[in-house]
């Protein structure tokens, strides 16, 4: 019965870590107002914003963990797609994307 008991806390406390969500998932307010969604798509973090002038658009797709992620993010108001990173830190994301690693641009986004 004990041994039970044990198992099954173990499971649980394993089940929890396993899904805990990364720090980049959820809502954020970029620097034009508009909302943007973070979400797990397959193995990846994707970007979409949800509200403004181009609400419902997917502008990044993602990977990494502990909060720091690397993949790609589009510009929408020129329909360009740049290497980007991601890094979290407290309520604040830091998004960045470059042309070649030398010419970078970044934006601060807060937590909803």
């Amino acid at each position: 019965m004990i041994r039970t008991i044990i198992l099954a806390t173990t499971l649980l406390v394993s089940a929890g870590t396993a899904f805990a969500e990364e720090p980049i998932v959820g809502n954020w307010k970029t620097v034009d107002g508009d909302t943007a969604a973070i979400t797990p798509c397959a193995d990846s973090y994707c970007v979409t914003l949800k509200t403004g002038k181009y609400a419902g658009r997917q502008i990044g797709k993602m990977q990494g963990k502990d909060g720091s992620y690397t993949g790609e993010l589009t510009d929408p108001s020129e329909d360009k797609t740049y290497s980007g990173s991601g890094t979290v830190s407290g309520n604040k994301v830091r998004m960045k994307g470059c042309v070649l690693k030398i010419f970078c641009k970044s934006q601060t986004w807060t937590r909803l």
